[in-house]
């Protein structure tokens, strides 16, 4: 466990989960209710899951982070008995990062279509247009940033940070 800047945070063992948050939500004392968030991460060598917890008796939010999540197959048990609510945050995360959430009943893509093979906000996602992978390389020009530019006399605006 660590304290980082307002927040508690503690990291765990996929397998662990189910036992710690089950505590965290049950116990009296800790009384964490709220699921404010559920989240993945690719670390770029592991996956994580980071739930952000409430606790109405203390006031106190809480990070859980299930580390060590295998790339190739990564599995986490699911919290949908302790909060319904999380069924969506759990099907979003398996839709961008396919992590799969064992127990979640229905386990689906959210944003992607159905047949889509791939998981958008992994390290290893790249766009067809980002082959190069080099700098500004295989942006559509209409999303390059660039300065405003007056419509009306077609110059360029001064903009200042």
């Amino acid at each position: 466990m660590r304290q980082r800047y307002d927040q508690t945070e503690i990291r765990i063992a996929p397998k662990d989960v189910t036992d710690v948050l089950r505590a965290l939500h049950d116990e009296p004392e800790l009384a964490f209710a709220v699921l404010a968030d559920l989240a993945g991460v690719d670390t770029g060598e592991t996956m994580q899951v980071v739930y952000h917890l409430w606790s109405g008796t203390s006031g106190d939010w809480l990070r859980v982070i299930a580390e060590n999540l295998p790339r190739d197959d990564p599995r986490a048990p699911s919290v949908t008995f302790l909060w319904k609510g999380a069924e969506w945050m759990e099907r979003e995360t398996y839709d961008m990062f396919g992590i799969i959430f064992e127990g979640n009943r229905d386990l689906r893509r959210i944003y992607m279509p159905p047949d889509y093979t791939s998981f958008p906000l992994r390290k290893d996602f790249f766009l067809p247009d980002d082959a190069a992978r080099s700098p500004g390389a295989g942006v559509r020009h209409m999303e390059r940033t660039h300065a405003p530019t007056d419509a009306a006399v077609g110059t360029v605006r001064e903009t200042r940070a």
